[in-house]
């Protein structure tokens, strides 16, 4: 789906509130995420595109920043903006639009908005969804949540690792992703574009102190609260809390530990968001790119498997797969799964793929194993965390020609790399299992 463009809305008090709309479905849904964002920075990662374009392929989407955020009027530290305030952002931008009635969605944070919209405005919210929200942070005596001195260190604390990527952080909201060197930068980058550091703790010191367990019982919506049984940052005992005093609320626990929306299973939450919306799902479809495919495996494996025995084959393995994964992150590969004594993954630039291959070779050498690999460029059919299609096929079948130490690739990938400067010796014509025709293959000289 094609990246929308920004406009604004004005609200009452004069606030300049940037907005985006996409999708044609026949229902309107407004998406409100943590309370940081931007607009144009978030369409840069592929994960958030894909839950936005997820959302928009049932619905009207419409999202926004709030103000004091991303791409909406700023707002200052000795005045920002209240719950309220954000409330009347999202009114704005729904007038805005035309949208009289809509779904509304709140993540985290951005569930406290969305819950004093839908009891501000039970006639114009059609359904409301939480998604690893809260009523409240804080513990009180009937009520259980974080240590408020704690709470209040770990909130001031944003000032220091806002913007960084810092690990810490990283593996509180996106353990699932935290030794991703380029996730951590992706991460810091919007963060950096939606807020300032110091802005960053301000806002997250009043919004950590706020509460609207008060207006549980107005809310007359349809809800349906989603929260993810391990998540660290947002326990799911704050979904269980707001279910039970919502009188209209489903809850419904989801397999995970990730806190951020577009990470870990994200198709999981969109699949229970859209059977709340529209009451059915979407089938799940294989989706066709062109990638360039690369399998690795252990020349010799069964052998040195048992020369070693168990234990210490367990751990060379283990090292094994350390760097292969180490060079994969390197190239932006992509891993699609570990076969044994090999790896299947991706690549988006067959260049890119052979110059993995050949480090993970040399990077293996260097502890005594002999890594093969075989690469084939072409198109793939995704399904779920699989792949599949002849494309795949042929990369297997290249590989198994591969003597120890040897990157072979067909003669597709040599032909999309031609001006690299890479070097190749044609090792011939084969015929491959499975596949028709002959097929030549070249040996990466390196």
């Amino acid at each position: 789906m094609a990246r929308p463009g920004t406009s604004y809305a004005r609200t009452e008090d004069g606030a300049h509130i940037a907005y985006q709309v996409t999708g044609h479905g026949p229902i309107d849904v407004v998406f409100m995420p943590w309370w940081w964002n931007n607009l144009d920075s978030q369409w840069d990662d592929p994960l958030i595109t894909h839950f936005l374009d997820r959302l928009a392929s049932f619905s009207r989407l419409i999202v926004f920043d709030m103000r004091g955020v991303g791409l909406s009027d700023p707002a200052s530290l000795q005045d920002l903006p209240t719950l309220e305030r954000w409330m009347d952002d999202a009114k704005a931008v729904l007038d805005a639009v035309g949208s009289s009635q809509a779904m509304v969605i709140g993540h985290g944070d951005g569930g406290l908005v969305a819950m004093l919209f839908a009891a501000t405005y039970p006639a114009r919210t059609s359904g409301l969804v939480l998604v690893d929200a809260y009523a409240l942070l804080v513990s009180d005596d009937s009520y259980e949540g974080w240590d408020r001195e704690g709470l209040d260190v770990v909130l001031t604390g944003f000032e220091d690792f806002w913007g960084t990527g810092a690990p810490g952080w990283v593996e509180m909201v996106a353990p699932s992703h935290a030794e991703s060197e380029e996730f951590r930068e992706q991460l810091a980058r919007l963060e950096r574009q939606s807020v300032s550091p110091g802005a960053a703790a301000a806002m997250q010191l009043v919004i950590g102190h706020l509460d609207v367990r008060p207006i549980l019982q107005a809310i007359s919506a349809p809800t349906l609260v989603l929260a993810h049984r391990d998540n660290l940052y947002m326990p799911a005992h704050f979904g269980r809390y707001l279910a039970e005093h919502i009188p209209a609320a489903t809850m419904i626990e989801l397999e995970g530990a990730d806190h951020l929306y577009w990470v870990g299973d994200a198709d999981a939450t969109l699949d229970e968001i859209e059977q709340f919306a529209t009451g059915t799902r979407t089938p799940p479809r294989a989706e066709r790119v062109l990638a360039t495919v690369l399998f690795t495996d252990i020349a010799g494996s069964t052998r040195l498997a048992a020369e070693l025995g168990d234990q210490r084959w367990g751990q060379v393995l283990e090292h094994h797969h350390e760097l292969v994964r180490r060079q994969l992150e390197r190239f932006r590969g992509h891993e699609v799964k570990v076969m044994g004594d090999g790896f299947l993954a991706t690549f988006d630039g067959p260049a890119r793929a052979i110059a993995c291959a050949c480090a993970i070779r040399d990077a293996t050498r260097q502890v005594g194993l002999g890594v093969r690999a075989g690469l084939h460029t072409g198109e793939i059919e995704i399904g779920g965390s699989d792949i599949a299609g002849l494309a795949v096929h042929i990369g297997q079948r290249v590989s198994s020609l591969a003597e120890p130490g040897e990157v072979l690739v067909s003669r597709t990938v040599v032909d999309l790399v031609v001006g690299s400067g890479m070097q190749f010796a044609d090792r011939g014509e084969h015929q491959l299992k499975g596949v028709p025709g002959q097929w030549r293959i070249f040996a990466v000289e390196t």
